[in-house]
């Protein structure tokens, strides 16, 4: 059975100066927005070479991830609080890291503008009834990330609990992210649930014609392949003669946002490619799109993968946060709570209109007494990697892998 792996958190501030292929100059962010999201970007970039590392498709949301953790680390303290900053790449100082989140929601969320696509990002926390959160931290996450507590019973009521908040994650992802909690994650001593979902759907500027869709050869290996419906399509496009790849800037609708797929001229050279997906070289490659003329192929293709983060965020660099030393005790002081599990799980569906996708991620808080659980031709018949970005932001929301379609 194919392994499929999901993660997500905030990325953003590699801006680039106006450019065809955007609607406006990127965004005027506020210094420290700026900070927050060249932070979650650097993260999440550290975090797909991580997960690279295995076989197969890969798709997740790295601003699901970095806003859920963000939430949590509002309640972090000592050492740990010191090791989740450096991991998740959070630069800013307390007291202007969350209010600089709250600014990226609202940029991301359209302040209420109308727009030629569906994005919303929507958080909450599930805390057991009666417990006694601190209010300071109660106050700090409802004010910058928009997470209300619900009180939830996980002691008598444990799998009711899951289901309303399975159903709350289902709501606000459009019916795209089910059953994000397992059964038997959650146990009659967790005592929170932080929750982020991000919701994501847009028409491309061009359409892709069905009438141009075809059964091709997707070459999986140099000795493997797929026959799969290869979507055609020559217009002028930003992009970039790389060294040992393509990269290529689909605009969506409006083009406030866009998908850069980068292709290795290889076919079997991704990994190539992926290790050279960094930041740094991520806005240089912005920096260097020029206008061609452009025969695109590129496969109709989606994805869901889940992923459990633990492993991998500890290894990153925070394994206190998930250990019986964790210090949450800017959440509470009742008792001494750690990360049991970050659970993430994404959607993507590119087909000839547009794009839909949606992640969710959680993060589970129990007990330390607990037991711890010119003219070019970009033809992507070969294993790709891309990114979709808010080009006003910088804002990687969904980075993936195409490996077989």
């Amino acid at each position: 059975m194919q392994r499929f792996m999901v993660a997500g958190l905030a990325l953003s501030a590699l801006a680039v100066g106006a450019t065809w292929g955007t609607a406006q100059p990127a965004a005027k962010l506020p210094a420290d927005t700026e900070a927050v999201a060249k932070g979650n970007n650097e993260f999440a970039l550290n975090l797909y070479a991580r997960l690279a590392g295995e076989k197969g498709n890969l798709f997740f949301s790295p601003y699901s991830i970095s806003n859920a953790l963000g939430m949590t680390y509002a309640g972090a303290r000592g050492a740990t609080a010191e090791q989740m900053a450096k991991t998740l790449h959070f630069d800013l100082e307390e007291q202007r890291l969350h209010p600089a989140f709250a600014d990226l929601i609202q940029e991301l969320n359209g302040k209420g503008k109308k727009r030629h696509y569906q994005l919303s990002v929507a958080n909450a926390l599930w805390g057991q009834k009666d417990y006694g959160f601190l209010p300071e931290f109660l106050k700090l996450t409802k004010n910058n990330y928009g997470a209300g507590l619900n009180e939830v019973d996980f002691e008598k009521a444990t799998e009711e609990a899951r289901q309303t908040i399975n159903a709350w994650v289902e709501k606000e992802t459009n019916q795209k992210i089910k059953d994000l909690i397992p059964k038997d994650v959650l146990a009659s001593d967790t005592r929170l649930v932080l929750t982020n979902a991000i919701y994501f759907k847009a028409a491309w500027l061009e359409m892709f014609s069905p009438q141009a869709t075809k059964k091709e050869a997707f070459k999986v290996t140099a000795d493997q392949k797929a026959n799969v419906d290869m979507m055609h399509r020559h217009d002028s496009f930003l992009f970039v003669e790389g060294d040992g790849f393509q990269m290529l800037d689909l605009p969506y609708e409006g083009r406030d946002l866009s998908m850069l797929v980068f292709l290795p001229k290889k076919v079997d050279g991704l990994a190539e490619v992926e290790k050279s997906l960094t930041a740094a070289n991520l806005a240089k490659w912005l920096g260097q799109r020029k206008l061609y003329q452009v025969d695109v192929a590129l496969p109709k293709f989606k994805i869901t993968a889940q992923f459990n983060l633990k492993k991998v965020l500890s290894e990153m660099g925070m394994p206190i946060a998930f250990s019986r030393a964790a210090d949450f005790s800017g959440m509470t002081t009742r008792e001494k709570l750690f990360i049991d599990e970050v659970i993430h799980k994404a959607f993507v569906d590119v087909h000839e209109k547009g794009t839909e996708a949606a992640a969710a991620t959680a993060v589970i808080m129990r007990p330390t007494s607990a037991p711890v659980l010119p003219t070019a031709n970009f033809r992507a018949d070969h294993p790709f990697a891309f990114l979709i970005r808010d080009n006003r932001t910088g804002s990687i929301l969904f980075a993936g892998r195409m490996a077989n379609p």
